[in-house]
Formats: structure tokens, sequence, C-alpha cells
């Protein structure tokens, strides 16, 4: 079974980490949502509060995917992260795809991952990744080889079934549209 692992951090921008996980698994895929600070709930950008899976430190295994939501602070805290950092650089020296919305894609720079591939994130954080050495993009999603980004909130859906497209097809991605009645 294919499988994803969603960092979850406090301030994390809760629609980029629901509708990741919730199309990643109508799309066949197992995802684990993992705590960066443990298994209690954790508070996200809008006051909402989502239980993880397990705790980063009790996951294991290989992902096919690591999925770092936005959210300012939730990405200031993924990119502050050595297990966060380990576990990027493990996925890219590996070959696996590693995706990135919003603000996280800072994390990807603070632990130098992907440098000087292409990309895109929240028009916040977009002359810390050009200083960073990536060639930035205003695309919505941009992919370039294992890496995948999007910009924000309002790009999810078409992030969440470009990750579904990369690793179960585009047929399976493309029945995911008309049953959630996403206009694209």
């Amino acid at each position: 079974m294919t499988k994803a692992l969603v960092i979850l951090s406090e301030g994390a921008e809760e629609m980029e980490t629901v509708i990741s996980v919730d199309v990643l698994r109508r799309g066949g895929i197992e995802v684990t949502v993992a705590g960066l600070e443990g298994s209690d709930p954790v508070l996200c950008s809008r006051d909402v509060r989502i239980v993880p899976d397990k705790a980063l430190s009790d996951t294991t295994g290989i992902f096919d995917v690591v999925i770092c939501p936005g959210g300012a602070k939730g990405a200031k805290n993924l990119a502050e992260s050595p297990e966060v950092g380990s576990i990027l650089q493990k996925q890219e020296k590996e070959g696996r795809y590693i995706a990135a919305i919003c603000a996280a894609p800072i994390a990807l720079a603070s632990h130098k991952i992907a440098v000087g591939k292409s990309l895109t994130s929240h028009p916040s954080v977009k002359d810390k990744l050009v200083q960073a050495g990536y060639k930035y993009s205003e695309e919505r999603v941009v992919q370039d080889g294992k890496l995948i980004t999007s910009r924000g909130p309002g790009t999810t859906f078409e992030f969440a079934l470009k990750i579904v497209e990369v690793l179960q097809g585009a047929e399976k991605a493309n029945s995911l549209v008309n049953p959630m009645l996403l206009k694209l």
C-alpha cells in the first residue's frame, strides 16, 4: 500500500492538513498524521485542534511521500526541528517524494532539501526561498522531480490531487474530482 506521512506541528494551517489527509485517503493512500510534539491534540493556526494518529517520534517505516503543511508558526516549528530535518534528508537521499505547502517550504530551506529546484510557496516566504537558492514560481502547484509544492489554503485540493496523481496515477486523481464537486 502507498503510504504518506503528514507532519503536524502547533500552528499548522488546518485546511492544508485536513484537506490533504482527506484527499489522499480518498485516493487510496494510507496516511499517518504524526504530531511533532507528541500525540496530544495539536492547536492549529485558526484555533482548531487536530488529534495526530501518533507522535512523530513513534513513527517508523518507509513513506512514499512526506508532507509538510504550512501556517506561519507551524512552518517555523518544522524548520527548527532536527527530527524533521533528519526525516526530510533521508526521504530526499532515498529518492522519495517530499511535499510542502504555504509557508512550509521554509523547512526545506532550513534543512537544505532540494536546493536549486523549482518551487512555490505562500508569497510571504518567497524572498527567503529565493535567497536560499530555489527557482521560484508563481504557479499554484509546482512539481520538480520528487518535490511538490503549493501556495496556500486555496490551492490545497490541487496540491493533494497532484500527490495522488504522482503516487496513484492521473486516472485515480481525476476520479476524485467529480464526487467532491470540485471546480478546478
